[in-house]
């Protein structure tokens, strides 16, 4: 903001200005809109009271704020100035609805508008007003064509496999040494950025991006990822901490895989390199969008047994959860029904955990290992995959040129759709990881258990074995302490088990 003090009768002025994305008469930028309009104002001896500036804010898109005009408008309605000074009038309005209101507000409160390119604009006079709704309707039909052009620029670089522009994704674009000008939408100020080759992949992202995309399959969860991010100093491409979100629709990118998209449907392979399977971005894409995955789900667990454990009082069979209520000094598992009794979070655990790894160190436990998915071609799978997506593209287009009604459209999508979801799966099922894959054979099991993030565990836990937690038996144990351990049952969900194995 800036503000001049007003003397005897000169005239009080506003100055408006606006830089958008459309860069039509705004590649000056806000700043030298500015010097321009108090250049105006000088010269016709006009003290400027005010300048509002709205920062990369469209006055034709729809529903799109802009806090400062809406300021200026509030102020001009209480008397601060009878002037309002713009570098066009297309940075005031593109909106002929938005024009008739402040027409009406210029009338009520003796308001004239000057601009810096197409000179004073009386709206007091039907001839001005005219003029300002020709001068609306033409910056409309310049926003509507260009936005057609864009769009239209747009697929044909989706259907021929090009990059089609927009924030650079995360995973590609190698600098090429090269040096391009354009707009900084923040100050509106021309600057210079590298040229960046979309094509290339970017080294380390895509790294981390297949490591995220082997941890989904093996188990692990997004927030974990995100952690991971986080400890490791790992950004977004605009610079900023990796989010749940940003996680997430990173790892379900197309692009990944190198498959070209547009308006959110598959068009044909991309000219980048992939960086990511296609299998194994499909199974990770199945896994995320499963519906019976839990998307809230609430605290992250901090016991490897949390929800996993089941009660053993009677037929109970809830899974457990860690609690310190009750008077307790230390966290212990209970079921929530109210089942009584407690057992020390810490002891079971690692208990539990001791088990696991005695199992992965015998000389049978490769025996563990789930075999391969018998009969599942990848290639085939997505060869069908491919022509299930270009049916459905086939029945959008006759749809929407009438050549098909509704009901056998609507029929003809659905069935596309089950038989997509059935691909999907079965590739999914194909690439997802065995959760033991990494531990079964390892030179050091128990050294390979404890690097595991508790995600990881949780997710063997799950694969391996189902723990139930009975009643403990009062008083001391045979061993000398008090914990029970022949209440913590194991039953292996793989395997046999072997003679001597902890029960």
């Amino acid at each position: 903001m800036k503000t001049t003090q007003t003397g005897g009768a000169r005239t009080r002025a506003v100055i408006y200005c606006r830089i958008s994305q459309d860069r039509t008469g705004a590649g000056l930028g806000v700043d030298r809109q500015r010097e321009d309009c108090e250049a105006l104002a000088e010269r016709n001896g006009w003290d400027v009271v005010e300048v509002y500036v709205d920062n990369d804010v469209s006055a034709f898109r729809k529903g799109k704020k802009r806090p400062q005009y809406t300021q200026m408008l509030t102020d001009l309605d209480e008397g601060k100035a009878t002037v309002v000074i713009a570098w066009h009038t297309d940075r005031l309005h593109r909106s002929l609805t938005e024009l008739e209101g402040y027409i009406a507000l210029c009338e009520n409160r003796g308001v004239t508008t000057h601009t810096v390119q197409a000179g004073a604009i009386d709206l007091a006079s039907p001839s001005g007003r005219m003029v300002a709704g020709m001068l609306g309707s033409v910056a409309r039909y310049e926003s509507e064509h260009k936005g057609h052009r864009v769009a239209r620029a747009r697929q044909q670089k989706a259907m021929a496999g090009e990059w089609a522009g927009g924030i650079r994704p995360f995973g590609w674009g190698v600098p090429t040494g090269e040096m391009k000008k354009t707009v900084d939408r923040k100050t509106g100020e021309e600057v210079e950025v590298p040229v960046l080759d979309m094509t290339k992949v970017v080294p380390d992202e895509a790294e981390a991006l297949q490591h995220w995309t082997d941890e989904i399959l093996a188990g692990s969860s997004v927030r974990s990822l995100v952690k991971w991010c986080a400890d490791k100093g790992v950004l977004t491409t605009r610079g900023n901490p990796v989010t749940h979100q940003d996680m997430r629709d990173m790892l379900i990118r197309p692009r990944n895989a190198g498959i070209a998209i547009y308006k959110g449907e598959e068009v044909g392979r991309g000219k980048w390199e992939p960086i990511v399977d296609e299998a194994k971005y499909r199974a990770v894409v199945a896994i995320l969008k499963d519906p019976s995955r839990r998307t809230t789900p609430g605290a992250k667990p901090k016991w490897l047994g949390s929800l996993l454990y089941r009660c053993g009082r009677g037929d109970c069979g809830t899974g457990m959860t860690v609690t310190q209520s009750g008077g307790r000094r230390y966290p212990s598992y209970k079921c929530p029904t109210g089942h009584g009794g407690g057992r020390r979070a810490e002891v079971v655990d690692q208990y539990v955990e001791d088990t696991i790894v005695e199992r992965l160190e015998k000389p049978d436990a490769h025996e563990l290992l789930e075999p391969a998915p018998e009969g599942v071609n990848v290639a085939a799978l997505q060869a069908e995959g491919e022509q299930i997506r270009a049916r459905m593209r086939d029945l959008g287009g006759l749809f929407g040129s009438g050549q098909l009604e509704l009901a056998p459209f609507t029929e003809g999508m659905e069935t596309a759709r089950a038989q997509l979801d059935g691909v999907t799966r079965q590739l999914a099922r194909a690439a997802t990881a065995d959760p033991l894959a990494g531990l079964v054979g390892a030179p050091d099991v128990r050294a390979a258990w404890k690097a595991l993030e508790l995600d990881r565990k949780r997710a063997v836990l799950r694969s391996l074995v189902e723990v139930t937690l009975r009643t403990p038996r009062p008083g001391r144990m045979p061993d000398g302490g008090y914990f029970d351990y022949d209440a913590v049952v194991f039953r292996w969900k793989r395997g046999k088990t072997p003679r001597g194995e902890r029960r």
